[in-house]
């Protein structure tokens, strides 16, 4: 029995597997690039928090409830806005105040969603700034 050590005739074949070294240094090189250039991770926000304890409040704050009711009727302290432009002369009203009063809408839970919108968008187009959804419990 003989051993084959090379092809036996004059032409040599190509060779059919891919050397596979040089792409896996590549590949190696890069992963080390990119773990030496990716920031260090920062688990804590910086807060710039007010020194001292602050004065306590020296009035109550006014609070202005809206109430939207399920047939989309508004009411502004219990009583009936009869339409936008009404709703929006008071939201005006609110929003010239030096110390804006606190706005609470309180939605029903049936009403459209189309109303409450209308209801926030004209208070931040008009300038309220204390504005806050009340009574969400009943949507869970």
């Amino acid at each position: 029995m003989s051993m084959s050590v090379g092809s036996s005739g004059g032409e040599s074949e190509p060779m059919m597997e891919m050397n596979m070294t040089p792409m896996i240094d590549v590949m190696l090189v890069l992963i080390i690039l990119l773990i030496i250039t990716i920031p260090k991770a920062n688990h804590s926000v910086n807060l710039n928090m007010p020194v001292g304890t602050p004065p306590p409040p020296t009035k109550e704050p006014v609070v202005v409830t809206i109430d939207v009711d399920f047939d989309g009727t508004i009411l502004w302290d219990n009583v009936v806005v009869p339409d936008r432009p009404a709703l929006e002369n008071k939201l005006i009203a609110v929003a010239a105040q030096a110390d804006q009063p606190e706005v609470h809408l309180r939605p029903n839970k049936l009403v459209n969603y189309s109303v409450v919108a209308g209801v926030m968008a004209s208070a931040q187009r008009l300038g309220v700034t204390k504005i806050g959804l009340v009574g969400n419990e009943q949507f869970q």
